[in-house]
């Protein structure tokens, strides 16, 4: 089941917690001038020494002025605008006629009060009694549970523009990295899937984990280059656009070790030398020591070794380690697409990263209970991850989402 904690089977390491030897520490910058809000100034009007007045006025041989910034919030009140509306009757009808609320003003929580609500569900992933106790207690605002659904509904509402608007943006990228994890309706096990592109991270919510579910986050026809693990629901992409991961292949050649066969420990440590070798060409080539030429003519000359390696594995008396190697070299063109193509990873860390979240999200909250609660989660998770993307104010950004939804504009853009 994919909520089942894999055992890690590494070494316990010696490095004891927080920064190692020899790590350059960072201060905190202070703030600018312009953004100090008061300044105390701190003379001194004797030596401390001998008890000798000093003078006021600094001189040839005084340091230089030391700084000490303090930073504080004030307390938090908020702002209440009460509409008083009259109503008149009219002298030749009889009709009573009512003022009329401004545009833009609906239900008793304005539009900033009602981005905090996602920003804590959706960002932070509290529970509906968390946003309630903090809105209180930090705010002095009451809320009722009830009231914190509606504002993640506003706010899923006011966000479905700028879903598909990162939908379409990651289906276009040249590169994109994929991955799903397990997600809860009303107890039923549903599916997460997630897609990540240099500019955009789309989640979405799928009754099942199968190719028709990759398609439709994906597109009926997949453009670009595709990270992802060896997942069947995959198999659509031709290998050409497939990059595999080879974090997920080091992990299972660790496994025909482990497994104890002859053949298995053989072609999983020859597969894992392989491997090593890979990832000190790539760092090589991340850091500029190595050309994409050289990189390629590296990865042809280990492309040839593992699949000798896999060739023998499929043909021992093995059946575990043959079926294993049998499948990746069906899919061994897919292994070496970082090589030659440029953007692609040879991990697919990026959706795996992206999904942690809402891993965590799923263990706390136990999923959702409706279906708007469903595309809540899928759209907060899409423009919380897609603004962490581009380093944009998630909410100055959910707050403008608001007011626009609410005086009938278009969402703001959520591709910078």
């Amino acid at each position: 089941m994919p909520f089942n904690k894999p055992s890690n089977s590494r070494p316990k390491s010696d490095r004891k917690p927080g920064g190692q030897p020899g790590h350059m520490g960072c201060t905190r910058k202070p703030f600018p001038p312009e953004a100090v809000t008061a300044i105390q100034v701190l003379l001194p009007l004797k030596c401390g020494t001998c008890g000798h007045r000093l003078r006021k006025n600094p001189g040839k041989m005084d340091p230089a002025t030391k700084q000490h910034q303090v930073i504080e919030i004030p307390p938090m009140t908020p702002e209440v605008t009460e509409y008083q509306i009259h109503g008149r009757c009219c002298s030749s009808c009889g009709k009573i006629t009512w003022g009329i609320l401004p545009e833009g003003v609906r239900g008793c929580f304005g539009p900033h009060l009602t981005a905090w609500v996602a920003y804590l569900s959706g960002q932070f992933h509290m529970s509906k009694r968390n946003i309630q106790e903090a809105l209180e207690a930090i705010m002095g605002v009451e809320i009722s549970l009830g009231s914190v659904s509606l504002k993640e509904v506003e706010v899923s509402q006011a966000l479905g523009l700028a879903w598909e608007e990162a939908l379409q943006e990651m289906r276009k990228a040249p590169v994109k990295n994929a991955d799903e994890t397990g997600w809860f309706l009303s107890g039923k096990l549903k599916w997460l899937w997630a897609a990540v592109s240099e500019k955009a991270t789309v989640f979405l919510v799928q009754d099942h984990r199968n190719q028709e579910a990759m398609k439709r986050l994906l597109g009926e026809k997949v453009q670009g280059f595709v990270g992802s693990d060896r997942f069947g629901a995959y198999t659509p992409i031709p290998n050409g656009q497939r990059q595999l991961c080879w974090a997920h292949l080091i992990r299972d050649l660790q496994g025909l070790v482990d497994g104890g066969t002859k053949l298995g420990v053989q072609t999983g440590k020859a597969g894992l030398r392989v491997s090593k070798e890979v990832f000190r060409k790539w760092g090589r080539f991340r850091e500029g020591k190595m050309g994409r030429k050289r990189l390629m003519e590296h990865m042809e000359r280990l492309k040839k070794r593992m699949e000798k390696i896999l060739q023998k594995g499929r043909e021992g008396p093995d059946k575990k380690t043959s079926r294993f190697c049998g499948r990746v070299l069906k899919l061994q063109e897919a292994l070496w697409t970082f090589a030659r193509e440029e953007g692609v990873e040879p991990t697919n860390n990026a959706a795996e990263r992206a999904v942690r979240p809402a891993v965590l999200w799923r263990k706390g909250s136990y999923g959702n209970r409706s279906e708007s609660g469903c595309r809540f989660v899928e759209r907060i998770l899409t423009v919380v991850q897609t603004l962490r993307l581009q380093n944009r104010n998630v909410l100055d950004y959910l707050t403008r989402a608001v007011v626009a939804s609410r005086l009938r504009q278009p969402c703001p853009s959520l591709i910078g």
